[in-house]
């Protein structure tokens, strides 16, 4: 009888459930409830076939997880996709796991875009269900990214950073991204030179690619250029302040010229910021007799000023 109930739920099994059902139990493949023999076999089958279903979600009990793999703030594809959705139904299932913070609640692994549509149009959420840690979920997150090639090149250096950050390894990184150790080590480059708040204020940068983004990290030169990241689109951001690396400092103002009251050349005084340099250019002693006297000489500068 309990073989005959095992192949009865193999065959029943439902590919997707109603629109608010219960919390589907949290499934481990590697622990079904029959362990050996041909009964063995047949729970771990429905064991993998349950953790691999398509259930509906309430779009209320979904939240957002892992990295922040977008840097614009506001999605200009959205509107077109929640019209398609609206048309022809969600095609492709998201991929969510269980909350760790919260009791039946689910968190997004990819398909965020999805998500937020859903959400608006305030239909149920088709979706794989899986019980992974955060590492998984970010080596999920950074693949399906990758093998969309959804993410700008900036993105992908945000995304690197962040992992970094999290005290991920290059090799795990590298996994994530789909990039060898190589690759890796450009997006840090980028990451290391252009400060966060400017790579944020710039935005995605879509048509901007690794060759400019990298130029751009050399021409920085720890400069803060985020005032000049102004323009209708990221990619108008990111020229405006590249164009900004080429304005030219003013020129220093040349040394002033002290002479002697005859008329001689007695010294040149150079002014840098804050900073003065008197250089002495007469040979007579005087250089050192200033170098000796300059407390004293300080000292009824004082004076007379009230000091």
């Amino acid at each position: 009888m309990a073989r005959k109930d095992l192949m009865k739920g193999l065959m029943e099994a439902p590919e997707t459930k109603s629109a608010t059902p219960k919390p589907p139990a949290r499934v481990d493949p590697a622990k079904p409830r029959y362990t050996s023999g041909a009964i063995g076999a047949v729970s771990r089958s429905i064991a993998d076939l349950k953790s691999r279903s398509i259930v509906d979600l309430d779009p209320r009990m979904i939240d957002n997880a892992g990295l922040k793999d977008r840097l614009d703030k506001d999605d200009p594809d959205h509107a077109a996709l929640v019209k398609s959705i609206e048309e022809y139904g969600q095609q492709v299932p998201v991929l969510v796991r269980f909350s760790p913070s919260y009791e039946g609640r689910y968190e997004v692994v990819y398909g965020r875009r999805r998500v937020r549509a859903l959400k608006d149009l305030g239909l149920p959420i088709r979706a794989m269900v899986r019980d992974l840690d955060d590492k998984a979920l970010i080596l999920a997150q950074g693949q399906e990214n990758s093998a969309r090639k959804d993410l700008t090149f900036i993105e992908k250096v945000n995304f690197a950073r962040q992992m970094r950050d999290a005290k991920y390894d290059r090799k795990i990184i590298g996994d994530a991204l789909a990039m060898d150790k190589t690759l890796i080590s450009r997006l840090f480059a980028v990451a290391d030179q252009v400060p966060v708040e400017l790579i944020e204020a710039i935005g995605s940068a879509p048509s901007v690619g690794r060759d400019r983004w990298l130029a751009l990290a050399e021409k920085i030169k720890g400069r803060d250029l985020a005032e000049f990241a102004v323009g209708d689109s990221s990619d108008a951001r990111f020229n405006a302040v590249m164009a900004a690396t080429k304005v030219k400092p003013p020129k220093a103002k040349p040394p002033a010229q002290i002479k002697t009251t005859d008329g001689t050349d007695l010294a040149q005084v150079a002014r840098k910021g804050d900073h003065t340099q008197i250089t002495v250019t007469d040979d007579t002693g005087f250089a050192d007799w200033l170098a000796e006297n300059l407390t004293e000489i300080h000292r009824d500068w004082q004076k007379k000023r009230g000091g």
